[in-house]
């Protein structure tokens, strides 16, 4: 099914969104959400207006974390969390619940995002870089790792929405607990859930609306929060209230679970890898076969399969690409502020229909303005 973005009658063009996030939904899902929103379960009332603590919702509650622990694979000794504050807040939250007793925290450093997270978590702990690729500009994921012994953890960002790079397999840490930030490719690939201490997810790519954050604990590092971790935002208190010491993001929640749900309907985690793979590997192609008038800065092997990120030889012409594309349909492709370029993200909502409008219109910008370059 051909998704139509941006819905308009007098549109010639179907539209499809590139953002790095909010981003692309399933249109299954948002047709379903409106089907029910004025008459939710059949309750007469919408979601948006149903208690929190009512027997309907907590079944739903219920219902939406088994579905995620069984297309993840979730381990029993692990907590799923639902919380509020979206990814940024768990760049203090993690030290704030993990440090215990420690001072110092490693780091592996990426981009731009895994960047904010060390200087936020700065402010709470002795941040130690145990591997950087920044002295290569953020081209690659580091390969030498240095974890120090006495480390409360090793956080990681495992896809780099403004550079373009991703882990493509799941780092061993040992004995260390792992820390992995996975907002922009949660659900986008199987993960081997006990190589993780513990995960964490802003829902704004692949899960939901943004606002709602997923987080997957081990048991065992809950209960070390310092004293002055906001009761809301303490792992171990809302593991015990079960996500509920405060109210949750009902409707957020029950998007993330019709999420799920499309998920399994579409093959589960295996065919999402398999459709990522493929999809940023065409556009890849188009940018390699062209590589005249478009680069990719990324090397090969580090490449992400949720944010292609590139920029044109004649820098001069991205602000034409970006104003032609917004006309040819293709909305919000332009780079993170910081690092600039052009990004495209295509999570796991994006229909090939998209990355294909979106090849034909590469190549034909590159054979009319290539004489620029």
């Amino acid at each position: 099914m051909v998704r139509h973005f941006l819905p308009d009658p007098v549109m010639d063009n179907p539209s499809y969104n590139f953002a790095a996030g909010p981003g692309v939904m399933p249109a299954a899902v948002l047709e379903q959400a409106q089907k029910e929103f004025l008459n939710w379960n059949k309750s007469g009332m919408s979601l948006l207006e149903t208690p929190f603590s009512g027997a309907s919702f907590k079944k739903l509650f219920q219902e939406v974390r088994d579905n995620l622990r069984q297309l993840l694979a979730i381990p029993d000794d692990y907590q799923i969390l639902f919380m509020h504050g979206g990814a940024s807040a768990q760049f203090s939250l993690v030290p704030l619940n993990l440090l215990g007793k420690h001072v110092k925290a490693d780091y592996v450093e990426t981009g731009y995002w895994s960047a904010k997270t060390m200087r936020e978590a700065g402010r709470y702990c002795q941040v130690r870089v145990a591997a950087s690729s920044a002295d290569t500009g953020f081209d690659s994921m580091p390969n030498t790792w240095q974890i120090a012994p006495q480390t409360a953890y090793c956080h990681i960002t495992s896809n780099e929405t403004a550079n373009g790079v991703q882990f493509h397999h799941d780092p061993d840490t040992g004995d260390i607990p792992l820390i992995a930030d996975m907002t922009s490719d949660f659900l986008s690939r199987p993960v081997e859930i006990s190589r993780y201490g513990l995960i964490y997810a802003g829902a704004q790519k692949n899960i939901g609306p943004a606002g709602l954050t997923v987080v997957i604990v081990r048991k065992d590092l809950l209960g070390h929060a310092h004293a002055a971790t906001p009761s809301v935002f303490n792992y171990c208190l809302q593991a015990e209230a079960d996500s509920m010491l405060n109210t949750p993001l009902t409707f957020a929640v029950y998007l993330a679970g019709l999420v799920f749900r499309w998920i399994e309907s579409q093959g589960g985690l295996e065919m999402m890898a398999q459709n990522s793979f493929r999809r940023s590997a065409r556009l890849y192609q188009v940018i390699d076969d062209n590589n005249d008038f478009y680069c990719c800065r990324v090397q090969p092997a580090h490449r992400s399969y949720m944010n292609v990120c590139f920029n044109l030889v004649n820098e001069a012409l991205t602000e034409k690409f970006l104003a032609e594309a917004e006309i040819s349909g293709l909305h919000h492709l332009k780079g993170h502020p910081m690092v600039g370029g052009i990004r495209a993200s295509i999570y796991n909502a994006m229909p090939d229909e998209g990355v294909e409008a979106l090849m034909l219109f590469m190549r034909h910008f590159a054979e009319n303005y290539r004489s620029y370059v």
